[in-house]
């Protein structure tokens, strides 16, 4: 079976987007995965297909309308429906390579882009979204979010990647950052390989990505290498 994503948005023109594209686009042409992009407004009941209100107790901006969105919801992810459901949100957790694992490893995810101020708070609790943040900064909309979350999920899917263990010394993947990479030319502007690199001693070669690997991390995310025993 393949994965399913139904993406929940005021602006579905804006997917496939880049998922159209590359190894996620070619997935989706042989039917890998699947995305279905869902207007929101289409279950708006009065002429003018309204989804936001002002805020309770005052305040700027506008809230997306609970009603609205959870029929949205419904019709996406009727019962029996097993794939999650997300809700891209500065607030959520932040997204994980091992989240992205489990996502890529399930029937597909049902996704909620976040307009305005925010979501009633009703329909997250009522339809059970997890919120789910890529970083800690604010957007116009989740759907760029969205499209950031299915291009990490979509590489990891069977028959996508090329080298179905390209993705495994990765950033992220063992806990540390990914090592440096070289290729030809041997040298350029003065600058040669790693001599270890073409020594033909792969053990010696892993040992270096590993020391280097462990020295990216400890210079730009030491919060990594709390849980990482450090080579020698």
């Amino acid at each position: 079976m393949s994965f399913s994503a139904s993406v929940l948005t005021l602006y579905p023109e804006m997917f496939p987007g880049a998922l159209g594209l590359s190894l996620a686009g070619r997935a989706l042409e042989t039917g890998i995965w699947s995305l279905k992009a869902i207007q929101i407004r289409d279950f708006a009941s009065d002429r003018h297909r309204t989804v936001d209100d002002t805020p309770a107790g005052g305040g700027a901006g506008m809230v997306m309308r609970a009603d609205v969105l959870a029929s949205a919801i419904d019709h996406a992810s009727p019962p029996g429906d097993l794939r999650p459901k997300l809700l891209m949100s500065p607030r959520g957790k932040p997204l994980t390579q091992r989240r992205v694992r489990e996502l890529a490893g399930g029937p597909g995810a049902v996704i909620v882009c976040g307009r305005f101020e925010g979501v009633d708070q009703r329909v997250i609790e009522s339809r059970g979204l997890e919120e789910v943040s890529i970083g800690d900064f604010i957007l116009s909309g989740g759907e760029p979010a969205a499209l950031v979350l299915l291009d990490a999920v979509v590489r990891l899917l069977p028959g996508v990647m090329g080298n179905a263990v390209s993705g495994d010394e990765e950033s992220f993947e063992n806990g540390l950052l990914e090592h440096p990479h070289y290729t030809r030319p041997q040298e350029f502007e003065g600058r040669p390989i790693p001599e270890v690199l073409i020594s033909g001693n792969h053990k010696k070669i892993a040992a270096w990505r590993r020391a280097e690997a462990e020295k990216l991390t400890k210079e730009r995310r030491p919060d990594l290498l709390a849980a990482q025993p450090l080579s020698k």
